[in-house]
């Protein structure tokens, strides 16, 4: 097993998780088995009770497991499927750990940040690297472990002569220590240091600065990590001049400072890494220049194809965002993402159109009119309307009248667990003359409860407990938009994360006056997917479709979604269409003893079984 890790200097946010993914997706285009870890310093057990606001959204896995928002990159980018180990956290460690010395594993010995907790640390890596994640039964080749947080240099205050590391990179130590120890323990050959760091300009000299990237390493080699590769962050290339003054004051070869400068779309960035010759250099750190199976030159055809189709689009496909943590975009990353994926597949230049749910409501058009009168253009000038999922009753009212827009003036509507609820609430209330209707998360005395708690949730404990990973659902409608768009299969397997569910004792009267619930669980009690099949396109799903949307592999509601808005569901929806982008044979295939060949989960030579999203040609 072959190691790389990707850590961070200067500033949070220089884009580790994606320059993580891209060595991932160069050393898979090198024909590569590839997985990652993702290393999250704090004590929290993992994201699921984090706020979006604080850390961004909260990445859900097949597994159930909630965490950072970076394994989606990983898995967006690799085509993989991590678990929740994947994700280390102090949290998990010291969990590991405390539980051991209860056990009296360690036999009476004095626990100890060093050995036990960076052991531990050291062991789970090596276990989950070994965790297959592509489909197949065998283990990866490369291992790439991104490591959270900064690398500073030392702090020098009278009270310590001797310096201090930054305050924020404290809690990273253990994990510093261990990865130390573990570069050493795994030896020369099988271990490979990539550090992101910053080369700011300043804008009165309009120069590039070194210093910051040369403290950065300063601190990473005090700290026992010797980095082989520098990633610099800029806004524009490189001088030559400045990878000369970076090899000679970080000790880092010229050919192994690799520029990573603001691009038009991060699918650029496996490009730059290319073109820039960063496989070869980590391939020679690896050990790997040798290995018959691993080509010169990385195969990204796809990946050029997909990113200069991006530049080019024109044609705008305008969506309204319609949520509680519009303030910062990362809390609906993988939402974005899959919005992306499938405006590229269709032809269309994605604009999303931020909209507050807060300020659609009442309320706001009394205290700030201004915000109120903004939201409603927002909507109003938008091809479709997105409500995602969401916790909390803030700025439900504004969700609801924006499922009812887009409800009466036919305007494409999806909306992902929350969303879906709130559609069902403001049906029941504007089409049954139900005035009380709500969900008992935002009101537990209601008499008409359209919503209800699962029994299986718990309302004391927050974290994982609740309906969390890959569940089925069995379409109950041949006919509906939504079977169309999976290519009239009869089940999927989607990702969840909730605690309510529509009601199933009001289902009935939901269908009788016109609404259809066209998805449900094996028990025919759980409510997944509804339509309203007099509607243009009007779907929610209790499912979370966007955490298995990937580039070329779009999740089919939000293709669904993307097409109506443009025009484009009619022809999406035509059979011989569908079997174009689900890449289905009109005739299964057969072996030469007469066996019907049986898909498996995952691409096979091109072909997607029915648990996976299908192919678009992009």
């Amino acid at each position: 097993m072959k190691y790389v890790l990707v850590t961070g200097g200067v500033v949070s946010g220089l884009g580790k998780g994606v320059t993580a993914s891209s060595i991932g997706v160069l050393l898979k285009g090198c024909g590569l088995r590839v997985t990652s870890i993702k290393i999250d310093p704090y004590l929290n057990t993992d994201a699921g009770t984090m706020s979006p606001f604080e850390h961004g959204e909260v990445f859900v896995l097949d597994d159930g497991g909630e965490v950072d928002l970076d394994l989606g990159n990983y898995e967006r980018f690799l085509d993989i499927k991590l678990t929740r180990d994947n994700n280390i956290t102090t949290g998990k460690i010291y969990q590991s750990v405390i539980d051991k010395e209860r056990r009296g594993d360690y036999l009476g010995k004095t626990v100890q940040v060093v050995p036990h907790i960076t052991d531990e640390i050291q062991e789970w890596i090596e276990r989950v690297a070994m965790n297959p994640v592509d489909g197949t039964e065998e283990p990866a080749d490369v291992c790439v472990i991104e490591l959270g947080g900064t690398i500073g240099d030392k702090i020098f205050s009278p009270h310590n002569n001797s310096g201090i590391l930054d305050a924020g990179d404290i809690e990273s130590m253990p994990f510093i220590e261990a990865l130390g120890q573990f570069s050493y323990r795994v030896g020369p050959g099988n271990f490979c240091l990539v550090h992101v760091s910053l080369v700011p300009v300043l804008n009165v000299v309009g120069e590039q600065k070194t210093k910051p990237t040369q403290h950065s390493v300063r601190g990473l080699r005090g700290l026992g990590l010797i980095p082989d590769i520098l990633a610099c962050r800029s806004t524009q290339p490189l001088e030559e001049q400045v990878k000369v003054k970076l090899a000679q004051f970080c000790h880092v070869p010229i050919p192994n400072i690799i520029n990573l400068h603001d691009v038009t779309n991060i699918w650029h960035i496996p490009l730059l890494l290319r073109d820039q010759k960063a496989h070869e250099a980590i391939l020679k750190v690896l050990d790997l220049q040798c290995v018959g199976k691993v080509p010169r030159e990385p195969k990204l055809d796809e990946w050029t194809d997909r990113a200069s189709k991006c530049d080019t689009l024109e044609t705008p496909v305008r969506i309204a965002m319609v949520g509680k943590y519009t303030g910062l975009s990362d809390s609906y990353l993988s939402v974005l993402k899959a919005l992306l994926h499938a405006s590229v597949a269709l032809k269309r230049k994605l604009v999303v159109e931020w909209v507050p749910s807060c300020d659609l409501e009442d309320s706001t058009a009394e205290e700030t009119p201004e915000a109120y009168e903004k939201a409603w253009k927002l909507l109003k000038g938008a091809d479709g309307v997105l409500v995602p999922g969401g916790f909390g009753d803030r700025g439900v009212q504004g969700k609801i009248l924006a499922a009812k827009y887009a409800r009466e003036n036919n305007i494409p509507y999806l909306g992902i667990c929350l969303g879906m609820q709130i559609a069902v609430i403001e049906f029941a209330r504007s089409i049954m003359k139900l005035h009380g209707a709500n969900s008992t998360e935002f009101d537990p005395t209601t008499k008409t409860p359209c919503v209800v708690f699962m029994p299986e949730g718990s309302k004391t404990h927050m974290g994982a407990t609740m309906r969390l990973g890959s569940r089925r659902t069995f379409f109950q409608v041949d006919n509906c938009k939504s079977a169309k768009l999976y290519c009239n299969v009869s089940y999927v397997d989607e990702r969840h994360r909730h605690r309510y569910e529509v009601n199933p004792d009001m289902v009935p009267e939901f269908e009788k006056a016109g609404l259809s619930f066209v998805g449900r669980d094996e028990s025919g009690r759980r409510m997944e997917i509804l339509e309203l099949p007099t509607h243009r396109f009007f779907v929610g799903a209790q499912f979370h479709p966007e955490f298995k949307s990937r580039p070329g592999k779009p999740s089919p509601l939000f293709l669904g979604l993307i097409a109506a808005s443009s025009g484009q569901l009619d022809h999406l929806l035509q059979p011989q269409t569908c079997r174009y982008i689900c890449n289905v044979p009109t005739k299964p295939k057969m072996y030469p003893n007469g066996h019907v060949m049986k898909p498996l989960k995952g691409l096979v030579n091109g072909h997607y079984s029915a648990t996976s999203n299908g192919p678009i040609p992009i």
